[in-house]
């Protein structure tokens, strides 16, 4: 708003995510034209759509002529902002941008020349473009090769909130819950703004979750194959690609990836981690001293994970639902991956309790697949450290202080072992524990554990 220039914003992320509202609350009193594609609708209909909002922010008492073409349209629209942006800062918001560009609409191309040749001259202009297929915006706009080369003056990567916005926003909409209730929300519904607002004052996590996902109008009900199908034109292989992750909280390589869903080895498959990489759905970690073609994909979206779990073949529907399979033993085992992954995001407050914010570190995964009769192991995360250590993270997941027992320390030893030997590192190797309630101190914690990090920690 205080530059002096015109500025070509580009808003991007995951659906759901908040971008709309995000620029409709930043920008509400300036705000002189806002547009948003349709998704499959047919270049006559966005065009028609386009008119009728043009008119209705005229505010014109003669209807207006449909533009027959992309270039007519950004025509038209030119002639209403110029005298507006005489006097006053404007905005024009241009939402889901990639619904706009069809095949053969000529829209891309419009839409350079528009900006180009008269977008750039207008000082109190700001365009802000959004879109929730995040790979398209990156490739077509972002790293645009042609006329909107570099010519995006900022962007933003809208991602979902972390614990702890997520309990803030929790909090602003009254809902009062403690940490514990709040990250069972967040590993069924994730940082999702649009699923949060679901949840209601006086209600626990299981009821909400009951709610909003097992019963028949369940805003989440149906929300999976909607989601996939208004990114993606050929949403079917991504979704086989999230499935297959899904099978494997764990991870897979690219070429593991491709053998279990079936793809071409070309740059279809790349293509299509690369899109779900960007729209949020998945992550990629570089496993420890290996370079990019080693990497682990591993399925990141709270909401598929536990739709995928539990919600796709559920038989049980209706309130009751979910009290009744979160006390189940698949629900223990699920909440342990669960709370792996929402720990994989939040390594910056993991950092910030083990006192190494201010240290360099690469963080990683490691496994180790062994021959026969040889121990194998797997980390899912660990910092390596400039100061010359490394700080594996165990993770675990309870409804009460953890207890590390004699089988469980005699694995975190050889663990521990298995790495040093297999890595030859000569750094210090420090185990630290990421617990829920923290780990109590008895005689096999003592000398093994360096380090008691707890829920509180991730929400700071």
């Amino acid at each position: 708003m205080k530059a002096n220039e015109a500025e070509l914003i580009a808003v991007y992320g995951r659906r759901r995510v908040g971008k709309t509202y995000l620029i409709r609350k930043t920008f509400n009193k300036h705000i002189i034209f806002e547009f948003s594609g349709v998704h499959n609708a047919a270049l006559k209909d966005q065009l028609t759509n386009f008119r009728d909002t043009l008119e209705d922010a005229m505010n014109v008492s003669v209807p207006l002529a449909v533009p027959s073409n992309w270039t007519q349209a950004f025509q038209m629209l030119k002639t209403y902002a110029e005298p507006l942006l005489k006097k006053k800062k404007c905005v024009i918001f241009l939402d889901e941008f990639p619904w706009l560009s069809s095949a053969k609409s000529g829209f891309l191309q419009a839409f350079e020349f528009f900006w180009n040749s008269w977008g750039t001259k207008q000082n109190n202009l700001i365009l802000a473009i959004c879109g929730s297929a995040a790979s398209w915006m990156i490739q077509k706009i972002v790293n645009n090769k042609g006329g909107l080369h570099n010519r995006i003056t900022r962007k933003i990567r809208l991602l979902p909130f972390s614990l702890a916005e997520t309990a803030d926003y929790l909090k602003h909409k009254n809902v009062n819950l403690d940490h514990y209730q709040v990250i069972q929300l967040y590993m069924a519904f994730g940082g999702i703004p649009q699923y949060l607002k679901e949840v209601l004052p006086g209600q626990s996590a299981a009821q909400n979750i009951d709610r909003i996902c097992f019963t028949k109008d369940g805003v989440l009900q149906k929300e999976f194959g909607n989601l996939y199908q208004s990114l993606f034109a050929d949403a079917d292989k991504h979704i086989s690609i999230v499935r297959a992750l899904g099978a494997k909280p764990s991870g897979l390589t690219r070429k593991e990836i491709i053998l279990e869903c079936g793809l071409s080895t070309g740059g279809t498959a790349t293509l299509l981690l690369e899109e779900l990489t960007e729209s949020g759905f998945i992550s990629t970690y570089l496993p420890f001293e290996k370079n990019v073609r080693d990497s682990i994909y591993k399925l990141s979206d709270e909401y598929s994970r536990f739709y995928l779990k539990f919600m796709e073949h559920s038989r049980a529907t209706g309130m009751g639902t979910w009290i009744k399979l979160s006390t189940s033993p698949s629900w223990k085992s699920w909440s342990g991956t669960a709370f792996e992954s929402v720990c994989l995001k939040h390594t910056v407050e993991i950092k910030a309790a083990l006192g190494i914010s201010g240290v360099y570190t690469e963080e990683s995964a490691w496994r180790y697949v062994p021959g026969k009769g040889q121990p194998g192991a797997q980390i899912d995360l660990l910092f390596d450290r400039q100061d010359f250590c490394i700080s594996i993270c165990e993770m675990k997941f309870s409804n009460s202080s953890f207890t590390i027992d004699k089988a469980y320390a005699a694995e975190l030893t050889k663990k521990r072992e298995v790495f040093g030997n297999k890595t030859k590192t000569s750094k210090t190797i420090f185990i630290a524990m990421v617990t829920t309630f923290g780990t109590q101190d008895n005689s096999h914690k003592i000398g093994l554990i360096q380090n008691d990090i707890t829920l509180e920690d991730l929400f700071n």
